[in-house]
């Protein structure tokens, strides 16, 4: 995000728009369900906790106003002034949100509009009441050699104090290259970020794996570690020791069912399921 005192608090989880100018057919928003005009992800090919394998994303940049936001500006400024008095490292800096969307042939297809990080929290903390809005972002899976997945635990300063992800954040401004969202480079940086590891440090896997769960739409992506888990974890937890204000409290190795927790959200525990061929 364009410097906002920390991107690690857009973290998502528990993270009617105007029409944008309608561009192509399969671009345009998805099937609508009932007399209210909301959208429903299930009409896209994307029913409740399903995971579905992505072969390529095609996601725009169109700027749109949201209604949400534009008639509870008085209640969206007041529930933002409660929430940084309960912690004051909150910034209102800019994100991006989905209002269309369509899964055909291995490919997402969608579009992102831009409002402030407060329009988004009234929303996600009010149960999501516009349900033509979706929070799609990208996550990446890590994998040590030995097979095991490590996750992060959010730190005391963060919106997600205690919660368990992999890394992760809301798209942001910068994420917009010639009009495209490019969820490969937000999720590479959130990497950086969270856990000092680069690129090169990783082998990352070509597709994706997009998992639905009310208002969130996870598309995650395996990178692997030629290191063991627990030689990852603590080159990580190093890198953090390194941080004046490090984003994650601890790394959380998980290596199989067992080790699955309520901090983390279910579209995680989902896609982990799937891995192991089990369920969540």
């Amino acid at each position: 995000m364009p410097q906002l005192f920390r991107r690690d608090l857009h973290r998502v989880d528990g993270p009617s728009g105007a029409e944008s100018d309608p561009t192509s057919d399969v671009e345009r928003s998805p099937p609508r369900l009932g007399p209210t005009g909301t959208t429903s992800l299930a009409a896209s090919g994307l029913p409740h906790l399903s995971i579905v394998p992505v072969d390529c994303l095609e996601l725009a940049f169109a700027p749109s106003r949201w209604t949400f936001a534009e008639t509870r500006a008085a209640e969206v400024a007041a529930h933002f002034g409660d929430r940084r008095r309960r912690t004051p490292e909150l910034w209102n800096g800019r994100i991006l949100l989905m209002n269309r969307y369509q899964l055909n042939d291995r490919t997402l297809k969608g579009s992102f509009f831009e409002t402030d990080y407060a329009n988004f929290l009234a929303w996600y903390d009010s149960g999501c009441p516009d349900t033509s809005v979706v929070v799609c972002f990208a996550m990446a899976a890590l994998r040590s050699v030995d097979g095991a997945y490590l996750l992060g635990v959010m730190g005391p300063h963060t919106a997600g104090v205690g919660r368990i992800y992999f890394p992760s954040g809301l798209p942001e401004p910068d994420d917009v290259f010639s009009g495209t969202v490019d969820l490969q480079a937000n999720v590479m940086r959130e990497v950086a970020e969270e856990t000092g590891l680069a690129g090169t440090d990783l082998a990352v896997a070509p597709n994706w794996d997009a998992v639905r769960s009310g208002q969130h739409l996870a598309v995650i992506k395996v990178m692997q570690s030629g290191a063991t888990a627990d030689i990852l974890r603590a080159r990580i937890l190093g890198y953090l020791a390194s941080e004046a204000q490090p984003e994650l409290a601890d790394i959380r190795i998980v290596r199989g069912p067992d080790d699955l927790t309520s901090q983390m959200p279910d579209y995680v525990r989902a896609f982990l399921a799937h891995r192991w061929g089990t369920r969540s």
